[in-house]
This record gives structure tokens, C-alpha cells and sequence, in this order.
């Protein structure tokens, strides 16, 4: 006759018990998910949501300001002129890019929220009519 295996904390349980260890397999792809907001309801702060296009934005601003202190750069001093002539525009083309990159992807974020808003109101309601 078999002995089932006793728990860590000494308790004996029975193999029908066993059986029934609930399965966390939903939670398990909800968290591996790539989109986990779709999946929680939980509201995100608005540092959640902006964060990456404050980011680039600032670093944007940062490559920028630097590209135009290089290229003034090149009108006060004589020496290695050459060289700040070229790196100063690359610099302000980078950064303006970036600034504008990050100013373009705010309004996207927001229209996404919102037909993600609408999106969970109609699944709302949809459940609501459907499953009575």
C-alpha cells in the first residue's frame, strides 16, 4: 500500500486533495503577457504612461542645447574649428529629432488611452447584455 507524501509542515493529505492545487496558469500568462495593462484593471499614474516620451524628449533637449554650444563653439574659438562645424549640426539634427520624436508620440499615447477607454466601456457593456 502506497503512503502519500506528507507536507513540509507535517500534515498528511489524501491523493484526492492533491488534485485539486489550483492551477495558476491563467495569472502565469496574464504576468508574461506583453501588454499587461489589456489584461489588469488597475489605472496607471501618468508617470506609467509618459515616462518614455518625457525621456526622449529630455534627452532630445539635452543632444540639442549641446549641438548649439558646439556649433557657437566653432565661431569663438580658432583652433579645431573643423571639427565643430561638422559635430555641432550632427548634434542639433540628432537632438531635434529626438524632441520631436517624443512631442509626435504624446498625442499618439493619448489617443491610444482613449480607444482604449472606449474599448473597455463596450466590453463592459457588451458582458453586460450577453451575459444575463
Amino acid at each position: 500500500m502506497e503512503v502519500p507524501p506528507k507536507s513540509p509542515d507535517g500534515s498528511e493529505k489524501s491523493p484526492h486533495s492533491q488534485e485539486l492545487v489550483p492551477s495558476h496558469t491563467g495569472s502565469t500568462l496574464c504576468m508574461s503577457s506583453r501588454s499587461e495593462s489589456v489584461w489588469t484593471s488597475a489605472s496607471r499614474s501618468k508617470w506609467d504612461i509618459y515616462h518614455k516620451p518625457v525621456i526622449v524628449v529630455s534627452v532630445g533637449a539635452a543632444i540639442f542645447l549641446l549641438g548649439t554650444v558646439i556649433t557657437s563653439l566653432s565661431c569663438f574659438l580658432t583652433h579645431n574649428k573643423d571639427v565643430y562645424k561638422m559635430s555641432g549640426p550632427a548634434f542639433l539634427s540628432l537632438g531635434l529629432m529626438l524632441l520631436v520624436c517624443g512631442l509626435v508620440w504624446v498625442p499618439i499615447i493619448r489617443k491610444k488611452q482613449k480607444q482604449r477607454q472606449k474599448s473597455q466601456f463596450l466590453q463592459s457593456l457588451k458582458s453586460f447584455f450577453f451575459n444575463r
